[in-house]
């Protein structure tokens, strides 16, 4: 059981550093083991670190490349329903002008129309703003 943990929580490190304490064999050797052991973990971190930094960079540069990609299926997305809403509408235009009801709204409009006309040209209405004289205060 205790071998398990220790494999599960050292693996090879242990073995590594024990290798190097006695190839080394200094005069304090607990010591020479634990500064082995930090700077180990010191390391293996540092590579974890840059490991997924480049990963990260990596996603990115990926997502980079896609991003044209996309950016020119968005323009042939609007491009589609432009020309889908043009179709639509050289559709709708001749039924609307062949319709019945087009001569009838075009008799109700001539009479606004006059009487837009009328009210804007009635004598002593002016479509001049008027400016407010500023007043000078001197002391």
């Amino acid at each position: 059981m205790e071998t398990a943990y220790l494999k599960k929580c050292f693996g090879n490190t242990l073995t590594q550093a024990l290798a190097e304490v006695a190839r080394v064999r200094p005069s304090d050797p607990i010591e020479y083991l634990a500064h082995w052991l930090y700077h180990y973990r010191d390391v293996t971190n540092a590579e974890e670190k840059k490991r997924q930094e480049e990963l990260q960079l990596r996603e990115e540069h990926e997502r980079s490349l896609k991003e044209p990609i996309m950016t020119e299926m968005l323009k042939e997305e609007s491009y589609q329903i432009q020309q889908k809403c043009e179709k639509c509408h050289q559709e709708l235009l001749p039924e609307a002008l062949s319709s019945n009801k087009t001569p009838a709204l075009l008799k109700e409009k001539a009479p606004l129309e006059k009487e837009t006309m009328r009210q804007e040209s009635q004598p002593g209405v002016s479509s001049v703003t008027g400016e407010i004289p500023q007043q000078v205060f001197t002391s």
